[in-house]
């Protein structure tokens, strides 16, 4: 093996360094010489142990490629293992090496700038004030190591008025942390697992809105709709920024970050969780998510206090404006935490219904079901029971619950299969449908077609509300989108008759008639009617009553003709001439829906995106 090999120039440079002289023994990979070209440096290498017989150059010399560099003899036997540790020894004290590199280092050094132990005084503020740091809620929510930042290193567009050094040190990630992650992990694959996440730093600005951040919401939006994966919003913050200068602006009413975000509303799930204050544009994003998340001192507002006084309507404290007790019963906050800990863990629950089934479960007893209704037709029952009973133990995640307390929406698991609920609240109204409640049902319809959930309605309605209060409500077009967006919905639906069903609230229940429906069954306790039994006795045997003079008599003649109209109601005769499926023991009926879903073929969501575009959006309310 070996001989006497010749070494040659790859290609045309110049020798910008000799390490070797004739006569020096040298190990494998070993440096010989250094060629520059193109002003990148090449180093050739001992490709064995030998001795060096002759150079044919010298530094400085330009080269082309063919040229002979040197002759190095490979049969030679290598070095004794401590000339060769001393020839490397030799090598390494021409160039010193150092723990980390200078750039290495530089970088670290600018990374910990944006990490809140290297943000020690703004971290300190938000802990004295009871709250978290932007990075602590993302990383409470994603897996752990597992958030891939995007734009961490970005600075406010502020150069023209103040130095980088100050930019880095007080405007790290221009207040917007961004990126990548998985959440639930331990539940579901990568793939259903991938999550954006995004959130605004409030010890950054106030957590505004600018031009830098506006950028990297626009890339993170992109990769929304490419990758359909969900969106995690924390928005806390004060909205647009007027202080940056990099950049030329006059309004700014060309950003897209808006319209972006929008046009992802019905293909991923879009989660806002706000802590504290959230006003203008940050409250215009938080306002396009499916479900909103807030602690108690949230402040949620379209205008904080100085473009109100701008407008020259009053002067303001910030907690003036939107709190929760203004928010979270008009319907705007979905679900109310006590604190941004628990606000995580419910966007981290609420994730899990579009990511996919569990095997893991358990299911109450069923025969409690037997007992939700009382025997009593005009007794009141909590219709909550109802659905916990029939879902998986601790699944049920109610949204809205102060907002149109006549109707319950709430997302839940049967069988480890996440389903949307709907039901009527017999403890308000009677379980009428008044214009809110019809608004909070048909959003929540389109939010399970959007994202493949099925669909239980447990109905107790007396019907639609009425009267001339209810019609200035704008009632008629407000209740009729039950009937829109029922006759639109293309997921597993099923209906069930706890007790009353009368008229066309009973039908919008059933998603416009108990036809739609996969199932349209009814408990024992189950009435049904083209409207209320005392309003049809009384429109319909007017005539009669009026003829009874006796007060008493006519009561007891009216008792009578309901007690008739009721048996002629009943669910099982109802049955009999087959406008319902069937009448059914209250502790069959989850049984009933996870066969209905079998029929169906319904596998639930797919990794949190909109099952075959079937809805291009979400209403906002």
């Amino acid at each position: 093996m070996g001989g006497l090999t010749e070494l040659t120039v790859p290609f045309a440079g110049t020798v910008l360094r000799v390490a070797v002289a004739p006569g020096d023994r040298v190990p494998k990979g070993a440096v010989l010489l250094v060629l520059e070209s193109m002003k990148m440096e090449h180093v050739v290498e001992a490709a064995a142990p030998g001795t060096i017989i002759a150079l044919a150059v010298s530094e400085g010399d330009a080269v082309q490629a063919g040229d002979l560099l040197l002759r190095i003899d490979e049969s030679e036997a290598a070095p004794a293992a401590d000339a060769v540790e001393d020839d490397a020894a030799a090598f390494v004290a021409e160039e010193p090496a150092v723990d980390v590199r200078p750039e290495l280092a530089e970088l670290r050094a600018r990374v910990a700038t944006t990490l809140d132990d290297g943000r020690p005084a703004a971290t300190g503020r938000r802990h004295a004030g009871g709250r978290r740091t932007a990075r602590e809620n993302i990383e409470d929510l994603c897996d752990p190591d597992s958030f891939e930042e995007y734009g961490g290193l970005v600075i406010a567009a502020q150069r023209a008025r103040r130095s980088t050094e100050d930019l880095v040190a007080h405007t790290p990630a221009d207040g917007l942390v961004a990126g990548i992650g998985r959440v639930n992990g331990d539940l579901f694959d990568n793939e259903r697992s991938r999550c954006a996440v995004l959130s605004y730093d409030y010890s950054v600005l106030a957590g505004t809105q600018g031009q830098m951040n506006h950028r990297k919401k626009d890339r993170l939006f992109e990769l929304v709709d490419r990758l359909r994966v969900p969106v995690v919003l924390f928005a806390e913050g004060g909205g647009g920024r007027p202080g940056d200068t990099d950049m030329a602006v006059v309004t700014g009413l060309d950003t897209a970050a808006f319209a972006l975000f929008g046009a992802l509303s019905g293909k991923v799930p879009l989660v806002g969780v706000v802590s504290g204050r959230c006003f203008a544009g940050n409250a215009a994003l938080l306002g396009c998510c499916h479900v909103i998340i807030a602690t108690p001192d949230a402040n949620i507002g379209m205008g904080g206090p100085a473009m109100i006084e701008g407008g020259g309507l009053g002067v303001y404290r910030p907690e003036d404006i939107g709190p929760v007790s203004v928010q979270v019963p008009n319907g705007v906050v979905d679900v109310l935490c006590a604190d941004e800990k628990e606000a995580v863990e419910v966007a981290r629950r609420y994730l899990g219904y579009f990511q996919g089934d569990v095997r893991d479960w358990t299911a109450p007893e069923q025969e409690r079901l037997r007992d939700v209704v009382p025997p009593d037709r005009r007794r009141v029952y909590d219709v909550r029971r109802a659905i916990e009973l029939l879902a998986d133990e601790g699944s049920v995640l109610e949204l809205r619950p102060s907002f149109a307390p006549g109707l319950v929406t709430a997302l839940a698991r049967v069988e480890g299969r996440a389903a949307g609920v709907i039901a009527n609240n017999p403890m308000y109204l009677a379980g009428a449908i008044d214009a809110a409640n019809a608004d909070k049902a048909a959003r929540f319809l389109q939010l399970c077609e959007a994202f493949g959930l099925p669909i239980l309605s447990l109905c107790d309605t007396p019907g639609f509300m009425v009267g001339p209060e209810a019609e200035e409500t704008a009632l008629v077009r407000h209740v009729s989108r039950m009937f829109v967006v029922g006759a639109s919905l293309t997921v597993p639906f099923a209906c069930v008759i706890l007790r009353k069903a009368y008229g066309l609230g009973a039908q919008a229940m059933a998603g416009g008639s108990f036809r739609r429906p996969l199932f349209t069954v009814a408990w024992p306790t189950g009435e049904l009617g083209g409207m209320g039994l005392e309003g049809a006795v009384r429109l319909g045997f007017r005539r009669e009553l009026e003829r009874i003079e006796d007060p008493d008599e006519r009561a007891a003649a009216f008792d009578a003709m309901v007690a008739r109209a009721y048996e002629h109601g009943k669910a099982v005769h109802v049955a009999e001439h087959f406008e319902i499926d069937d009448v059914i023991d209250p502790a069959v009926t989850r049984r009933r829906f996870v066969h209905a879903l079998d029929a169906a073929g319904t596998t639930g969501p797919k990794g949190g995106t909109a099952s075959g575009g079937r809805r291009p959006f979400v209403d906002t309310w």
